[in-house]
């Protein structure tokens, strides 16, 4: 998600860097320099709002299937980080035949990370949008 940031933070620098060397008056370098940080944090504030909607439209899919009444939609998630945890304690004692691929890493490091990153970032979006009304 911080791609997205470092996206608009990207396409925002070269006009901040025109901004710096353009010779003109004080007062209207700082604002221009007002502009393009209002323009900047609008961007922030919007990135941040994008990325609230999808952490809720994801967590409304978890919830749904938590509490489903289908007893295999509600455990579905748990039991394949159970079993990926299973095939890394093995592979760490080298008890597997072949080493796990490193697709293989790359899937647990995505479901470790989307609980865990999914969740903190659930808690802080909130806050930081509320820090750029302002």
């Amino acid at each position: 998600m911080a791609v997205v940031g470092d996206i608009v933070a990207g396409i925002l620098k070269p006009i901040t860097d025109v901004i710096d060397h353009i010779t003109v008056s004080g007062d209207d370098k700082v604002k221009l320099q007002l502009a393009q940080l209002q323009a900047g944090m609008a961007a922030q504030t919007a990135t941040l709002q994008y990325e609230q909607s999808l952490l809720d439209g994801q967590t409304k899919i978890i919830a749904a299937e938590a509490s489903s009444s289908n007893f295999l939609a509600a455990i579905w998630r748990p039991i394949t980080m159970l079993v990926f945890l299973a095939l890394v304690v093995c592979d760490s004692f080298k008890w597997l035949p072949n080493p796990l691929a490193p697709q293989a890493w790359t899937l647990l490091q995505i479901g470790i990370g989307g609980y865990t990153a999914g969740r903190s970032v659930e808690k802080v979006v909130p806050i930081i949008a509320a820090a750029f009304k302002k």
